[in-house]
């Protein structure tokens, strides 16, 4: 088991702020670290890695420094976004190297080991510079796990990696996650963090945003409203009992293609409704169907997706 703690960190480049005040806490399992391209998650790792300092706060795992820690990196596994490598050796001697860099005691075995865990046997001997973008993903995955870390620290680790690929690393980071190991994943494609973590850090500007499960982050934005579809079995005049009761701040209704506009109910048709006050929303929409004796087909949200949350948390 390890924790990881980022306290009141910034860094900076001369006068570009990369990093602004951010307090992050990871323990066992997988976390997924969200934002845009340039909000800082880059080199928010690298500072996790002991691979730069903070200009200001502390990194520590377990309560000792991370920077010039030559013992912590140890238990540290880093997966890093750049992709310069040594392309003259092959995948085998990479990951070698870095098993003997470490000290290893068997580090030959240790190497078959990392190397079956990314799958990557079939082109172990091959020289690294005829890999594919997502071979060498998967070499130096196996180069971060070959000393058996107990934090493992990922930067964009999906990119390049075909549907199969993919699946095989989301289910080891599950597994190792699992197993009590602190995962850390960063990433700006939505749908991979929404799949894969159970916890979510949202860096946006280089601030942190948003903490916590992804309806909990969900949650916390109540000033903003939540879209529903709905399907009844007369949508006019639920449309027309919702905006009566001012608990939606627009409700419109969505015909099918080629529908008319005459009065009648269409199975077909929805209702878009966007509440100002989700509780409010809930507890009334229920009332007013069975009060005009209205049968309600589907209520479902229509923007509960990590992308509607980060594009929220973008634009604030």
């Amino acid at each position: 088991m390890a924790t990881l703690k980022i306290d009141t960190v910034s860094r900076w480049f001369g006068n570009v702020v990369a990093v602004n005040d951010v307090t992050m806490e990871f323990g066992p399992g997988v976390t997924g670290l969200l934002g845009p391209n340039g909000a800082g998650k880059s080199t928010l790792i690298n500072m996790m890695g002991g691979f730069l300092p903070p200009s200001s706060g502390a990194v520590t795992l377990d309560d000792a420094p991370v920077w010039r820690n030559e013992g912590i990196y140890r238990r540290i596994g880093l997966v890093p976004e750049r992709e310069a490598m040594y392309d003259g050796v092959s995948g085998y001697d990479f990951v070698l190297a870095n098993a003997k860099l470490h000290g290893l005691p068997d580090a030959a075995a240790a190497t078959k080991r990392a190397i079956e865990t990314v799958d990557l046997v079939e082109a172990q001997s091959r020289p690294i510079s005829t890999y594919s973008k997502g071979m060498r993903q998967r070499a130096k995955l196996a180069t971060a796990l070959v000393h058996d870390p107990q934090v493992l620290l990922l930067d964009e680790p999906f990119n390049g990696l075909d549907p199969r690929q993919r699946i095989h690393l989301m289910d080891l980071l599950r597994t190792m996650g699992k197993e009590g190991r602190t995962v850390i994943v960063s990433s700006h494609i939505l749908e991979e963090v929404e799949e894969l973590a159970s916890r979510i850090e949202v860096m946006v500007s280089g601030r942190h945003a948003a903490s916590g499960g992804f309806r909990e982050i969900r949650k916390l934005m109540t000033e903003r409203p939540h879209q529903y579809t709905i399907r009844s079995g007369d949508d006019r005049a639920l449309a027309s009992a919702i905006i009566a009761e001012r608990c939606a701040s627009a409700v419109q209704l969505v015909l099918p293609k080629g529908a008319g506009t005459a009065p009648g109910v269409s199975h077909d048709a929805t209702l878009q409704v966007q509440a100002t006050d989700v509780g409010e929303f809930v507890r009334v929409l229920p009332r007013l169907a069975l009060s005009r004796g209205i049968r309600l087909y589907e209520v479902s949200p229509a923007d509960e997706s990590l992308e509607s949350v980060f594009a929220y948390l973008v634009a604030r």
